[in-house]
């Protein structure tokens, strides 16, 4: 789905900017066989599992499995089931996948890749694992007594590392983020609302020089070129509009809600496509403080992309 424009707003600030679930909307979206999504899951599910699926001791996980189960099968039947016999032995299932973990070892006739995948990860992992590659969406679990995150599997992440985001309090998950002292003051009471027994969802965005959907800090993250070895349109060339909807599931009875990303990147020529969201895109960056410039890695490319999107905005204008 088109990013909504309407969403980009000046002077930016780094806030919460939460809003409810509309009555109905999904917040899940299946993995399609040979999608970018599950491409990229599955080559870093493949190298770097153990920091992409954590949890603190003791978490109750299969909790978690059974109800994004239950949500599934609310908004998307037949992507993703957990069936617990009587002796409790579970068999979790991605249909669509064609792979299943019995018993907790992996079974069906889906692609060979994902089959091997889940064989060669330790065991206490391949439950995780396989709902990571039924689902475009990461997902991490908050508590709302102890605003902390329990439990994550996260293999798309935005330039943060979510090994280092386990069991934390939310103030300490945000306190590296520019500008964040809003999110930080309030992450004890935001906690407590996202895990309520409404559905919240926010919408964040930026622009990076990288296009892949995985972004941990220790790989890769491309490079602007430097304001001498392009010109506008080179720079302009390599750059993406990435942007994530994040939302928030409650777990009835649990004062616990389960935080899906969903991340998408397109390059940026074509994402914006009005002069709206132009304009919108220019006042927002040319209102960013120097601190979220530098977050965002957006100081080196500012002054090309505020140019090209002035001239975005101003092309529409000239049309009769």
């Amino acid at each position: 789905m088109p990013f909504d424009f309407s969403l980009v707003t000046a002077p930016f600030r780094m806030q919460p900017g939460l809003r409810r679930v509309a009555p109905g909307a999904a917040q899940l979206t299946p993995n399609a066989p040979g999608g970018r999504h599950l491409r990229e899951k599955t080559a870093v599910l493949g190298s770097f599992a153990d920091q992409a699926l954590r949890s603190t001791p003791g978490f109750d996980a299969p909790a978690i499995l059974r109800a994004i189960a239950d949500e599934a099968a609310r908004s998307c039947p037949g992507v993703f089931s957990v069936e617990t016999r009587t002796d409790g032995a579970a068999t979790i299932s991605a249909p669509r996948l064609g792979w299943s973990l019995a018993d907790g070892f992996p079974t069906g006739d889906g692609d060979a890749a994902i089959g091997t995948l889940l064989a060669d990860l330790p065991p206490t992992l391949r439950p995780s694992a396989l709902l990571s590659l039924a689902f475009e969406e990461d997902f991490a679990v908050i508590d709302g007594a102890s605003a902390t995150i329990p439990w994550l599997a996260v293999c798309l992440p935005s330039r943060w590392a979510p090994e280092e985001k386990i069991g934390r309090h939310f103030a300490e998950v945000h306190a590296p983020v520019a500008d964040s002292e809003m999110l930080v003051a309030a992450s004890a009471s935001l906690a407590r609302l996202v895990t309520g027994d409404e559905r919240w969802e926010r919408f964040v965005w930026t622009i990076s020089a990288d296009p892949h959907l995985h972004q941990h800090p220790a790989r890769g993250g491309g490079d602007w070129p430097a304001a001498s070895e392009a010109d506008v349109d080179g720079l302009v060339a390599v750059a993406t509009f990435r942007s994530e909807r994040q939302t928030f599931i409650p777990i009835a009875g649990r004062s616990q809600a389960i935080f899906t990303i969903h991340v998408e990147s397109v390059p940026l020529a074509a994402a914006v496509t009005t002069a709206d969201a132009a304009r919108r895109l220019h006042d927002a960056i040319a209102s960013m403080s120097p601190a979220v410039l530098a977050y965002r890695r957006l100081e080196v490319a500012r002054d090309r992309l505020l140019a090209w999107l002035a001239a975005r905005a101003a092309q529409d204008a000239a049309r009769p």
